[in-house]
């Protein structure tokens, strides 16, 4: 079986190995043992029942949550000769029924389903008169409470699995805290010794986080980097959305906006332009992304700071699923905090804890010293113990200068302390700085002694001072309301007996190349292939990466395949895929080549 599932993935799929844990959990499938794969986005999760799903005799029940996943696996199944399709309220009637009649005459092997249709009686009725060997449930973390994306209709699948005793379970995700984890195996039943947890690791991505102090301005450098490049930015709002987007239009950039405000047909249109390389940018809210399997995304910017570090991991996941270097920048602005808390606030008890508790970790992961990599692994229960990624701007900034802040240290603990311990950063710093607003003289704080002591720093500065405070152990911020509160380590610093050294101001760091796989390519060569692919892609009405990826067009522009064997050794190029277009890009390899050799 093992060696039926490689020669797949050669022939079907273009690929000469599996990726880490690949091998073992397409094994353990196919020996029809239920399986909970966690694996980081563009880790290959779903080469892990593709493949079974080939070998099996019967139908593979793909569970997927969202139109757009499944339309995109859909057509690259297709374009890859595997029968596969989808019943969604996407297709006409006429298109419905003949999908059915394909699923009644056994000639489809995978089915991909919502979880809703899935649960019908009508579906299950006709799924119960064929062979169902496997039941895959993708983005699984929507089955727990603790999960960032919880639906409660993920939770009724168990009774699906128990009404196909025969099928194997496969569960998967990107994105789950071992909490999440032992939620998703308790729900659906799974024995514990059949678990695959890959590193979230992503290597290839450069993780960066800067102050937010002209964000539409940080953008528009940033973008400068990476001309004619594909990338995504996420904004906190619509109107952020909107407004983001006509300041690129503005400046020629080729984007599109994306958020729930626009009619369904204006999001279907801007996402499919994006797929399809028509429109470089997308500006969007979280509404955007899941399901998109664009491999050649070449940077994500966080333009406002994510609800928790779920939907921050989930959302760099879409960049550079190709293994080639990406880069992925968050503008960290305390005033987003506020925003966050506000709508927190709005949940009952029970949702405002959990929300407090992730939104605490993702402040923990921003504000860190060390590498980035260090907080966020561990909040997926991964140790990392490397030293330096290489990866990130902490890693990259060398040693960072330590100063003596004690004197502001004193200046703000001092400050909370008049002011009762009830107030958060925000009030402390207009306070310190001299404010005259409503709210500090409503409380009849400009009378304090601390009141105006603090001019000698920016807002800014005095939020990064506070941010090290809260670390260093000498303030506690109250989950709920955000008030800040002295521990007893403060009171050492108000009487001297302990200095404090920490940093007085961020510092810019440059980006520099780490790792992630690059090559030493032909642009010029590179481009001629992209063109033909955008040609063939717009001809057959697919996206242009599924024909082939960047990653494949760029191996061809950097070895120069000549031959069927060269081109069939190049990543991404396996015998269906040869059939089809080999013949059209050795053309042009071949003419460049003969054109430009000295």
């Amino acid at each position: 079986m093992t060696d039926r599932a490689k020669t797949i993935l050669g022939s079907v799929f273009g690929y000469d190995e599996f990726r880490p844990l690949q091998r073992e959990i397409i094994e353990n499938v196919l020996k029809k043992r239920d399986s909970l794969v966690i694996m980081p986005t563009g880790g290959g999760k779903s080469l892990c029942y593709q493949i079974p799903a080939l070998i099996f005799k019967g139908l593979t029940v793909v569970v997927s949550p969202l139109i757009s996943l499944m339309k995109d696996q859909v057509e690259q199944l297709t374009e890859l000769g595997v029968p596969a399709i989808f019943l969604n309220s996407s297709l006409s009637n006429e298109e419905y029924n003949r999908n059915v009649e394909r699923l009644k005459e056994n000639g489809v092997k995978l089915l991909y389903l919502a979880p809703e249709a899935l649960l019908t009686p009508r579906m299950l009725s006709l799924l119960s008169s064929l062979r169902v060997d496997c039941l895959a449930i993708d983005e699984a973390h929507c089955i727990s409470e603790w999960g960032h994306d919880f639906r409660p209709e993920y939770r009724q699948l168990v009774e699906v699995k128990s009404r196909f005793p025969s099928a194997t379970c496969i569960a998967l995700t990107a994105t789950a805290t071992p909490k999440v984890q032992e939620d998703i195996k308790c729900n659906l039943n799974f024995d514990a010794s059949n678990e695959f947890i890959a590193s979230f690791n992503r290597e290839n991505l450069f993780i960066q986080i800067t102050p937010k102090n002209n964000p539409a301005s940080q953008t528009i450098e940033f973008l400068k980097k990476y001309p004619d490049q594909s990338g995504i930015i996420y904004c906190f709002s619509r109107r952020q959305v909107d407004d983001l987007y006509e300041i690129l239009k503005g400046k020629g950039y080729s984007v599109r906006p994306y958020h729930a405000g626009l009619s369904d047909i204006e999001r279907a249109r801007n996402q499919e332009l994006f797929i399809r390389d028509d429109v470089q940018i997308i500006v969007a809210t979280i509404a955007f992304g899941m399901g998109i399997n664009k491999p050649n995304v070449r940077f994500v910017i966080h333009f406002d700071l994510p609800k928790n570090i779920d939907t921050y991991y989930q959302e760099i996941g879409r960049a550079g699923r190709d293994g080639l270097r990406a880069h992925c920048l968050l503008l960290f602005g305390y005033a987003d905090i506020q925003k966050i808390k506000y709508f927190i606030n709005q949940k009952d008890d029970n949702e405002q804890r959990i929300a407090n508790i992730h939104l605490n970790s993702l402040l923990q992961f921003t504000e860190t010293e060390v590498c980035r990599r260090m907080p966020l692994l561990t909040y997926f229960g991964e140790d990392y113990t490397a030293e330096k990624c290489d990866m990130c701007d902490n890693c990259l900034a060398g040693e960072r200068k330590l100063v003596d802040i004690t004197v502001p240290a004193q200046k703000f603990l001092s400050c909370v302390k008049r002011t009762d311990e009830i107030f958060g950063a925000n009030h402390m710093i207009d306070v310190l700085r001299g404010s005259q607003s409503q709210k500090v003289l409503k409380f009849g704080h400009e009378n304090l002694s601390t009141h105006g002591i603090g001019k000698e720093y920016s807002r800014k500065q005095w939020f990064h001072l506070a941010r090290q405070f809260i670390q260093k152990g000498l303030m506690e911020q109250d989950t709920k309301y955000g008030g800040l509160k002295l521990t007893g380590k403060a009171y050492d610093v108000f009487k001297g007996r302990e200095f404090v050294l920490g940093i007085l101001e961020e510092e810019h760091i440059e980006d520099r190349k780490g790792k992630g796989k690059e090559y030493d390519y032909d642009r010029v060569l590179f481009e001629k292939l992209r063109k033909k692919r955008k040609e063939l892609a717009d001809n057959a009405g697919i996206p242009p990466y599924v024909i082939f990826p960047d990653k494949t067009l760029i191996e061809m522009a950097a070895f120069f395949p000549r031959s069927e064997e060269s081109l069939l050794r190049i990543h991404g190029v396996g015998s269906v895929k040869y059939k089809k277009y080999g013949a059209i890009f050795l053309d042009i390899i071949e003419q460049y080549y003969r054109e430009h050799r000295k």
